[in-house]
């Protein structure tokens, strides 16, 4: 899947620009240098011909968005944070307009970087250069770098402290978000698991037909929930929309896959030895799904150990004009929030893979002109320790400001009043005439019609995963078929993370899956940002 927008250069162009270089060079460089005879001259010109010929005949290695995945399990080579830049790369003919030359450098940089994520080590022998030569990426993490700095931060230690993951102060989040992810990750997180008197609640996600990506989180954050109440470490198993070609190892059919795990290794291998004995379920050690009805995971009751928070959260979401003060389910809102933040706190190496994939189609251009603009090819020191300790830290750049609209329609009818991309478009301009510096949107939609009408939107520049969209009312389940397992999992949470990040949010509260985005949204300091809504959800129509 490409995304709209600032994609990477086709092969054809960037094979054009560099053969055209190279014919130019070839005629004009000995001319301009060699005046120590004809055959010297003839020498140099053949020499200088063939060798950016050969470049200018590489065939770049395409970069696809057809499997949305990593060409490799290991991103250990996304991204090489060195910077000593070869000028031979820099074919750059003062003869020429400088306009041109530009955007010959900036093709150039965008290939060099999607031959680092496709791991193309052919690509740069051509060039006879290594791949620590290529600039900096910022749009891009070191995926393995990163996920190793996680994972030692999710592990407990008996002098360790909490590890943050959460962004903005307090005001920026849903009251007492830290303390509760804090007091969730230690539940979830017991130093000893091999104590006697620790109980489990082990529970497969659910899989019945029909049930989105959104419902099966939705269904997880009552399961924890309950595990809270009842005091258990909550330990999630088979995850079916991970069990593909994409998730390796033990993390196929897992949660894992794409975020960190629940809970440690020595618990949930714990719960797995206790959920064997048959005494063990008899005593309550462990429950599973099966425990619960279907009214206690989706409508139990929420935590209370933290009182009752959202009776004071600030009213942020506007829908129909007006601001949505209190409703039924506040309590469920604000738990969903805090369940979801925990539940994808930390993205694996692989989920990181995807979403650099995603940035550098959409954001690839851009991001080369920025790190060009700015001296770009300078050869570059060692890194310093601010950037070792502190820089390394900051999230990847994509352009701001930027507005997340997901639009729900499709099957959807059903369950909510669906709206037509018009209602977002209006909504997206109100929040432009208070942000005139926005003119960016990511937009996510399965209709085929809403990516087309968007193109009737001239003053917004939009984004967009390339994947075959929905036409018709057919129901999701047979459109995430048409899909494939892989694709249908993978496109969507790359959508919901983009959306997370973004500076402002347009839905459906109607939509379990915009229900969730803002949920994480005001857990992850965009709470000041607002929401506004084309519906309401469909269980607050008695109680706005």
């Amino acid at each position: 899947m490409e995304a709209r927008g600032s994609s990477g250069i086709s092969m054809k162009s960037l094979e054009r620009v560099v053969s055209d270089k190279a014919l130019k060079l070839g005629n004009s460089f000995p001319c301009q240098i060699c005046v120590v005879g004809f055959l010297c001259g003839i020498c140099l010109t053949s020499l200088f011909v063939a060798a950016l010929t050969s470049i200018g005949t590489f065939e770049l290695a395409a970069f696809s968005f057809s499997s949305f995945s990593p060409p490799c399990n290991s991103t250990s080579q996304i991204i090489n944070m060195g910077a000593d830049i070869d000028m031979k790369l820099k074919w750059k003919n003062k003869a020429e307009p400088e306009e041109e030359n530009d955007d010959d450098q900036v093709n150039l940089l965008v290939s060099a970087w999607d031959n680092l994520l496709l791991n193309n080590e052919d690509y740069f022998k051509k060039l006879w250069m290594n791949k620590s030569d290529v600039p900096n990426a910022p749009h891009l993490e070191n995926c393995e770098e990163r996920t190793r700095a996680r994972e030692r931060l999710d592990t407990r230690l008996s002098n360790h402290t909490f590890p943050s993951w959460i962004n903005g102060g307090d005001e920026d989040n849903y009251p007492l978000t830290r303390r509760v992810q804090r007091e969730i990750w230690y539940h979830q997180h017991p130093l000893d698991c091999e104590d006697k008197s620790l109980k489990f609640l082990v529970a497969d996600w659910e899989t019945l037909p029909g049930f989105g990506i959104g419902a099966q989180i939705a269904g997880m954050t009552g399961l924890l929930a309950i595990a809270i109440n009842e005091n258990r470490v909550l330990v999630s198993n088979y995850y079916n929309r991970a069990d593909h070609d994409g998730c390796k190892g033990s993390a196929r059919g897992s949660w894992s896959c794409y975020f960190l795990p629940e809970t440690s290794k020595e618990c949930r291998k714990r719960a797995f030895e206790v959920m064997k004995k048959r005494e063990a379920w008899e005593r309550g050690t462990v429950t599973g799904k099966q425990n619960y009805s279907t009214k206690e995971i989706w409508s139990g009751h929420i935590p209370k150990r933290w009182g009752k928070p959202w009776s004071y959260m600030r009213p942020t979401t506007e829908i129909n004009g007006t601001l949505l003060t209190s409703h039924r389910k506040m309590d469920r809102r604000w738990w969903r929030a805090q369940a979801v933040r925990y539940l994808m706190r930390f993205q694996t190496e692989y989920t990181c893979g995807l979403m650099n994939v995603a940035r550098h189609a959409a954001f690839g251009k851009e991001a080369a002109e920025i790190v060009l603009s700015a001296g770009g090819w300078r050869k570059k020191k060692k890194r310093s320790e601010i950037e070792e300790s502190v820089w390394s830290s900051h999230k990847p750049w994509i352009p701001r400001p930027m507005l997340s609209v997901h639009v729900r329609m499709g099957d959807k009818a059903c369950e909510m009043r669906v709206a037509a991309l018009e209602e977002y478009m209006r909504l997206a301009d109100r929040i432009r005439e208070r942000f005139p510096e926005l003119n960016r949107i990511w937009l996510s939609t399965e209709m085929k019609e809403v990516v087309d009408r968007s193109k009737e939107y001239g003053q917004w520049r939009f984004y967009y995963t390339e994947v075959a969209r929905q036409v018709g009312n057919n129901s999701m389940a047979e459109y995430e078929a048409s899909l494939g397992r892989e694709m249908s999992t993978n496109y969507p949470l790359v959508n919901f993370l983009i959306a997370s990040e973004a500076d402002f949010f347009v839905g459906a509260l109607g939509s379990t899956w915009c229900f969730l985005i803002d949920g994480i949204r005001n857990t992850g300091g965009k709470v000041m940002s607002g929401f506004l809504s084309v519906n309401k959800d469909r269980f607050w129509r008695s109680g706005v």
